[in-house]
């Protein structure tokens, strides 16, 4: 007869049941740990499939949306992309939508396929504050349990260090990777509920990449002025940083002072390539065509954000699935 399992050994309980966090971690654990290959040999599981991916030397392609509705996260759940990020600087700053619409995006289904707890699609989410004022919106967008931060108006290293650290909790003594020192404060019930794992597995996971090999969420600062072409460098080796981003380039024409298919535009955006690559980080840009999407990433920019028919179309030309 099989013994019971002691309530202490699986956290506290609730009606005779295992919380599902711990239900959750039990069940990845059984799977990582499955007869095949020795547990020790087994690449560590990246449950943020755009840094899975990226860890890999893969690009990765993404939309953006400003619908949060719980049909589109349905849609999008299942779409042939690797991240979706919300929009929330030039839309509502609405959280309950935000957490509802991860929530949606959550696909049974997609898991048991898989067998592990990674989502077929991140989310991400861009926020109304430049990046030294947003503590408080990372703050409550990690929480939620999204994958990654995107900073708007990132101008000099100093922001770059805040993003950063507004994103890491503080590490334990004898950290490897103590610097930069988080500030992010503990709380993560949300998160945990919706990555499926319980708190000290999701600490454990809730750490930035690249300067965490282990770690699943991604800082991205966009690059939208002369300041920040010119901080480029000092940006994009801080510490915890994991991509720069342009989005489609209107606040950099604007601080550029020039129009839409300017040459100086594009000497901007290969600036920041040529910075992405010195510090070996990702680089993200907007294609809004198949042949942009195919040149971009023929030049080595490993995210692209798009339209789905010019992510398809671009792929198709580049000779991927």
């Amino acid at each position: 007869m099989l013994k019971p399992l002691r309530p202490s050994s699986l956290g506290s309980p609730h009606n005779g049941l295992m919380r599902p966090a711990v239900v959750a971690s039990i069940v990845l654990a059984a799977l990582l740990l499955a007869p095949g290959m020795p547990a020790a040999q087994q690449k560590p599981l990246h449950l943020n499939p755009v840094i899975a991916k990226l860890a890999e030397g893969k690009t990765v392609y993404g939309l953006n949306t400003g619908d949060l509705s719980l049909v589109y996260a349905r849609e999008v759940a299942r779409s042939p992309v690797d991240f979706i990020y919300a929009d929330l600087e030039h839309n509502p700053l609405d959280f309950p939508a935000l957490h509802m619409f991860l929530m949606g995006m959550t696909d049974k289904a997609t898991i048991l396929k898989k067998g592990n707890l990674q989502p077929n699609v991140a989310l991400f989410a861009r926020f109304p504050p430049e990046a030294d004022q947003s503590q408080w919106v990372v703050k409550q967008a990690l929480d939620i349990g999204l994958h990654g931060v995107i900073f708007n108006g990132v101008d000099r290293k100093e922001q770059a260090l805040i993003a950063v650290k507004s994103m890491r909790y503080p590490q334990l003594k004898g950290s490897k990777i103590y610097e930069p020192a988080g500030t992010r404060g503990a709380g993560p019930a949300n998160a945990t509920w919706l990555w499926g794992i319980a708190g000290e597995e999701y600490e454990r996971h809730a750490d930035l990449w690249p300067l965490n090999p282990e770690g699943d969420l991604l800082a991205m600062l966009m690059i939208e002025s002369v300041e920040g072409l010119e901080n480029l460098d000092a940006i994009a080796s801080t510490p915890g940083v994991g991509a720069l981003f342009l989005g489609v380039g209107n606040d950099l024409m604007h601080s550029m002072g020039i129009r839409a298919g300017a040459p100086e535009l594009e000497v901007a955006f290969q600036k920041v390539l040529t910075a992405c690559k010195t510090h070996k980080i990702a680089c993200a840009i907007t294609a809004n065509t198949a042949d942009d999407v195919a040149k971009r990433v023929k030049e080595g920019w490993n995210i692209i954000r798009s339209t789905l028919p010019a992510i398809t179309g671009g792929r198709a030309l580049l000779g991927e699935r």
